[in-house]
């Protein structure tokens, strides 16, 4: 006998969808990531034996399940954010038929034959625009016995102190409304919105990094990978560690900023970008402002962070600390993704930032399975 609902993640990334999930009351019993620097950072997170997890092409998953070599039986939930290049409305193509879209076409097909009570998929907003196709497509290979529906959600309004905007569809064959459930997860809205410094204020102030080429280096100064520390309290801090203490601080640490970033991070104001007067005249970029408005933008503390993106294992120069002259370190872009204190990235520092900035808040993520666990009971 089963001692909480079942729960099978694919493109499971970092594990920011299923560790909300779980956190809500879900079990994970399986997990599918081709990426093998994801899938550290997700294994390391969780107890799964080696029978538990698929680290491969989605499609080989599903050829096992057609040849019987692998099996799930009564999954109550799976769910998943399958890349989907192909959905602009300017392609006249269907989404199944655009070759880029394979793997948005195996993640149903896995759906089919497993069929579980529920299903989640997540994906960019920009979808919903092909959202009648989408729908149809979940018909086609699931039959008339689901019910299902959409609605983009916005991180912003679930205490979550971040503007991001992602498509979730849900779906079930147990015979309740999905709209039912996005009303639920709506009702969990709050009415207190924490900003950014609240998600920040917390960790320690780190310097500039001045040196080049040498992404091991660590000290007081710019940080560390794993360090102890008192946190001082924040009660964002207690939500998002569900009132766990906890006594180390991880993924804490600064990248390389030239000099002339560093004075451009010093004189940009909180909110301004790269057409702001204060760095007319170092801005490398001003004879294309037009197209690189954005290349410098300092967070307001006293507001919601911009949406948390994998850019920033490139750089944060769109992510400017508010009132350091650096750009944000991995843990606050965690923070401001409602991991708790004691998820631990793994892999170099650059993919610690795409790990953060392609996962789906943790906090959100249980908010919608509660609404969906809420169902479930009834």
């Amino acid at each position: 006998m089963k001692n909480k609902p079942t729960l099978i993640d694919l493109f499971c990334g970092c594990g920011g969808l299923s560790l909300g999930l779980e956190q809500a009351g879900f079990q994970t019993i399986f997990a599918n990531e081709i990426d093998n620097r994801l899938f550290k950072t997700y294994i390391y997170n969780r107890s799964l034996k080696e029978n538990e997890y698929f680290l491969g092409d989605i499609k080989k998953l599903n050829l096992m399940l057609e040849r019987n070599e692998i099996k799930f039986t009564d999954v109550d939930l799976i769910c998943g954010g399958p890349p989907c290049q192909g959905f602009s409305m300017a392609n006249r193509q269907r989404i199944l038929d655009d070759p880029r879209n394979e793997l948005y076409k195996a993640f149903l097909i896995f759906l089919q034959k497993v069929r579980p009570n529920f299903f989640i998929m997540e994906n960019v907003k920009g979808m919903s625009k092909k959202i009648d196709e989408i729908l149809n497509d979940f018909e086609t290979y699931l039959g008339e016995g689901y019910n299902y529906t959409y609605s983009v959600l916005n991180s912003k309004d679930f205490g979550i102190p971040q503007n991001r905007e992602r498509l979730f569809i849900i779906g079930n064959k147990i015979g309740v409304s999905s709209k039912e459930i996005f009303n639920q997860i709506n009702k969990q809205k709050l009415s207190k919105k924490y900003v950014l410094k609240d998600a920040i204020f917390d960790l320690p102030k780190l310097l500039p990094n001045r040196s080049k080429n040498n992404s091991l280096k660590e000290n007081e100064k710019i940080g560390f990978y794993e360090r102890s520390y008192d946190y001082p309290f924040s009660k964002y801090a207690m939500e998002i560690n569900n009132n766990k203490i906890v006594k180390n601080l991880y993924n804490h640490r600064n990248r390389f900023n030239n000099d002339r970033d560093i004075e451009i991070f010093t004189l940009l104001p909180q909110g301004g970008n790269s057409l702001h007067k204060s760095i007319s005249k170092i801005m490398p970029y001003k004879n294309r402002n037009h197209i690189f408005k954005d290349k410098y933008f300092k967070l307001d503390e006293n507001k919601v962070s911009k949406t948390i993106t994998s850019h920033m294992k490139y750089d944060c120069n769109m992510y400017i600390h508010p009132n350091q002259s650096r750009g944000l370190s991995p843990r606050e872009a965690a923070r401001i993704q409602s991991f708790p204190d004691d998820y631990i990235f793994k892999g170099t520092p650059n993919q610690w930032y795409a790990q953060i900035g392609n996962a789906v808040p943790v906090k959100l993520a249980e908010f919608i399975g509660k609404a969906i666990l809420k169902t479930l009971k009834q």
